[in-house]
């Protein structure tokens, strides 16, 4: 296994605003919740933080029965936008599918309207969180983490294409990271030095001959329900496609180094021979990227704080990157950096404070949004 080179992405976005400005306390969402499915009999009910990238009031429930749920409504059109595709990849994730996968996913359970948007009752998944930082090396929780995204990879793509989700070749996930490099240079803010570093990658016709995967497309540290130093459930499924399995791991590279090295060894000893011998440098490339897309981001906003803090980390980066013998995005351009090299640029690397860095920004979905009719509730 190589040493892991990388580069944290940029602080998560800002939430939209709420749809209807209504804050829902967790007896209101518990209400909702059986009126989603009328026979429900809760016993208890508290607020539960649930959120990824999306702005959601949630509570978590407790039948008389013991079993726990998740109710959810969205607070932005942006969490709502989330929630939908979100649905219809949990319907697409069959039983087989998911016998599959070595960790539990969130069953749907019911839905209800509620101003003007809808409520979405899930099964609760039980388990810790763990900050990216903490995730130690070894055969631990690293390697489950490494194992756990390869079986997504590994999972036959017959079923995404079938349920009209989003299906990319080698040259549509080429096009579409050629498109977010121009969008990002034509702002004039890109450093020439970075614009032609990851022009000379897109460039490189051997670092984009790879096998398309079903990827979740949204990973990030908070995706995963940890126990025991172990992945036991996966949540946040709003991106599920076919695409570039590196899109799932440029996360991975925010860990510290040997943490990293730990995850992707188990990740391509579990793909065996399906795995990719570029896989890292397409992964360092989208880590990159995220300060490209957090610059665009605040152009759309017209936010002047958060383009100068893209332009800023950009700056800081092209300054750690100036060598391509040190910190290459192709195999033929020399070897990856050491790896307390990758150490001291983790350590530098720039974040607002009080930002979590292993969030980055919510999934680029340059393809079609499910329409509401995909993801209603059956009858």
């Amino acid at each position: 296994m190589l040493p892991v080179s990388a580069w944290r992405a940029g602080p998560a976005a800002p939430a939209a605003p709420t749809l209807d400005g209504m804050a829902r306390s967790h007896l209101t969402l518990a209400a909702l919740a059986t009126s989603a499915v009328p026979d429900l009999d809760i016993a208890g009910t508290r607020s539960y933080s649930y959120d990824l990238h999306g702005d959601f009031d949630s509570a978590l429930l407790t039948s008389r029965d013991g079993t726990e749920f998740i109710i959810r409504v969205p607070a932005s059109q942006d969490a709502e936008t989330e929630q939908g595709a979100d649905l219809v990849a949990l319907r697409a994730l069959t039983a087989g599918v998911r016998a599959r996968m070595p960790f539990d996913v969130p069953e749907y359970v019911g839905q209800t309207p509620v101003g003007g948007t809808r409520a979405v009752l899930y099964t609760f998944l039980p388990g810790d969180k763990v900050a990216l930082e903490n995730v130690q090396p070894g055969d631990g929780l690293a390697a489950s983490i490494g194992r756990a995204i390869a079986a997504i990879h590994s999972l036959p793509t017959s079923f995404v294409t079938d349920a009209g989700m989003p299906t990319l070749s080698t040259a549509e996930c080429l096009a579409a990271t050629k498109s977010l490099i121009a969008s990002a240079t034509a702002t004039g803010l890109v450093p020439a030095a970075l614009a032609k570093r990851w022009k000379e990658a897109v460039d490189d016709e051997d670092l984009w001959r790879f096998q398309p995967a079903v990827i979740n497309g949204a990973l990030t540290i908070d995706s995963f329900i940890v126990r025991e130093e172990s992945v036991v459930g996966l949540i946040g499924w709003s991106a599920l496609r076919v695409g570039d399995p590196a899109r799932d791991l440029h996360w991975v590279l925010g860990m510290k180094a040997d943490a990293a090295e730990s995850a992707l060894e188990a990740y391509s000893l579990a793909r065996g021979s399906a795995s990719d011998p570029n896989l890292l440098f397409r992964a360092t490339l989208y880590a990159e990227l995220e300060l490209a897309r957090w610059l665009i981001h605040g152009r759309e906003l017209h936010d002047q704080l958060i383009v100068d803090d893209a332009v800023a980390m950009l700056d800081s980066l092209v300054e750690r990157v100036h060598d391509d013998d040190l910190d290459p995005l192709a195999p033929n351009t020399g070897p990856i950096m050491a790896v307390t090299e990758v150490e001291a640029l983790l350590d530098a690397s720039p974040r607002e404070s009080g930002d979590d860095a292993s969030l980055g920004l919510p999934p680029v979905d340059d393809e079609r949004e499910p329409s509401d009719d995909e993801f209603e509730r059956d009858d």
